[in-house]
């Protein structure tokens, strides 16, 4: 079988094999614990789900808006303060929570910078091989991207080539 095959399926197992003692486990359980050890479900959920999507299907999905509540998950898994999430929505805080409160989709350009931070996210657990590892390094500032963690870079989409051809560079050992 090819590398190439593979790694989506071993991505694909790691994402879905999260069991209910994993601190990605999306089930009930110690509202405390669960409050700081867990990472966003829906994240996950669409993640497993992404690869499966054509192009056109993530475009319609982007142009009906994804969950608002995606914010509260991008927040929690990659430790972002407020500010920074602000920025990488393209909404204040309030704004966001108002339509997580009023159930209303985020807009386009906050729906486009979730799939490309899911993207790229993948592609992180591809490289490290361990959703730990790869959330650890999407969170933290990178020297090889100017200092910004790779996660602010999905901003644009200039800054997602970047954070691409690092990803590239560290799993084929490329300069970068």
């Amino acid at each position: 079988m090819s590398e190439q095959t593979e790694k989506p399926r071993a991505r694909r197992r790691a994402i879905e094999g999260r069991g209910a003692d994993s601190p990605y486990a999306t089930s009930e359980g110690d509202a405390s614990t669960l409050e700081t050890r867990e990472a966003p479900g829906l994240f996950w959920r669409y993640s497993a789900s992404h690869e499966q999507l054509t192009e056109a299907q993530r475009l319609v999905q982007i142009r009906q808006g994804l969950p608002a509540n995606f914010y509260q998950e991008v927040k929690r898994l990659f430790s972002l303060p407020e500010k920074h999430l602000a920025e990488l929505f393209n909404a204040s805080i309030s704004t966001l929570e108002r339509r997580v409160r009023d159930k209303q989709p985020l807009d386009v350009v906050a729906s486009e910078r979730v799939d490309r931070i899911v993207e790229l996210t993948a592609q992180a657990v591809d490289v490290f091989e361990s959703i730990e590892a790869a959330v650890a390094w999407m969170s933290h500032a990178n020297d090889s991207l100017g200092g910004q963690a790779p996660v602010m870079l999905c901003e644009t989409e200039i800054g997602a080539k970047q954070v691409r051809r690092v990803l590239t560079a560290l799993e084929w050992g490329g300069v970068v």
